[in-house]
């Protein structure tokens, strides 16, 4: 009985570690095709025959063992694989943005600002900003849906008196030609970076230009008080000022838009434990109501989310100075 468990936990260990393998030799190996797939192929025939061995007393310790050397090659390679800012990078995350900091005082550089005609035709535009710290008001969690309830690209906005909101919205760094893949995600394909943004930049580029598909917007208010909004606002600062020297890789499930502003919000003591609504991230509002995260008003979650939604307020603000006060309205 003791050797039926030990193959069957083995069976699904190669099962997963074979499938794994298979994955990340497709996705991140050698630039060539016709390499990168013999690759894969000579790995999964491997994996395959490990499996089949294990049901043999013969052969499997021998060919199970080679199974086992060849793994911690490619997992050594795979880990060698390192992160870069210098790369051919599309045009909206081409430059990357920093601060400096003087006590109360954060000069933000590089703040995105886009003029958009399309989704896909702009004109570039930066600039610098100084906030003053004991000026933070508050903290905006914005939730952009796309298909459906469960998922959705989650980010924050803090709210500087007279006016002034930065959103920052942690996504990945595509290279020029480069498109979007969950599954090639989990596979080193993208490094992390952080859009620090104009709302008139951020938020408008979903509610007004991107249409295939749609996409719905809802602004919520985080409660809280004005000390952990600025531990939290310092703590965003390190993360972009640490990628500007130090890149790191983007991962679909550990290192994605949710769970990123989770690990940030450790910072103060009185963060939400994980649950698996910030895997699904279209539940992270839901999540934070429960937990009287939210300013609410005292409405229920269904009617709060209906007036969360500011797609309609920001068509008819468009390209107004004032965009971040009339979506609020």
């Amino acid at each position: 009985m003791t050797t039926r468990l030990i193959v069957g936990a083995l069976t699904l260990l190669t099962a997963a570690t074979g499938g794994w393998g298979i994955l990340a030799l497709t996705f991140s190996g050698p630039h060539s095709d016709a390499v990168r797939y013999s690759l894969a192929i000579t790995f999964g025939v491997v994996s395959l025959s490990a499996l089949i061995a294990l049901f043999f007393h013969r052969w499997r310790r021998r060919i199970f063992s080679i199974y086992l050397v060849l793994f911690v090659a490619l997992l050594t390679w795979y880990f060698s694989i390192e992160p870069s800012n210098a790369r051919d990078w599309q045009t909206d995350v081409a430059v990357l943005p920093y601060a400096t900091v003087e006590g109360d005082l954060v000069t933000v550089h590089n703040i995105r600002n886009f003029d958009y005609r399309s989704e896909t035709d702009y004109t570039p535009a930066y600039y610098d900003k100084r906030f003053d710290l004991n000026k933070l008001e508050g903290v905006d969690l914005i939730a952009v849906y796309w298909m459906g309830p469960a998922i959705a690209h989650v980010f924050l906005s803090f709210d500087f008196a007279g006016g002034d909101h930065l959103a920052i919205s942690i996504e990945t760094r595509k290279e020029k030609g480069e498109g979007y893949s969950t599954l090639k995600g989990f596979f080193r394909q993208y490094e992390l970076y952080y859009v620090v943004a104009d709302e008139r930049d951020v938020i408008r580029l979903r509610t007004n230009y991107r249409h295939d598909p749609p996409e719905d917007v809802h602004v919520y208010r985080v409660a809280g008080n004005s000390e952990g909004g600025r531990r939290l606002f310092l703590e965003y600062i390190n993360r972009i000022n640490a990628l500007k020297t130090d890149p790191e890789w983007y991962n679909s499930l550990t290192t994605n838009c949710t769970t990123n502003i989770w690990k940030i919000s450790r910072v103060n003591p009185a963060h939400l434990p994980f649950s698996w609504k910030i895997l699904a991230s279209g539940y992270v509002p839901e999540y934070l109501y429960e937990h009287g995260r939210l300013v609410t008003g005292g409405l229920p979650f269904s009617e709060l989310q209906r007036r969360a939604h500011i797609n309609d307020k920001a068509h008819t603000a468009d390209t107004a100075v004032d965009f971040s006060r009339r979506i609020r309205e």
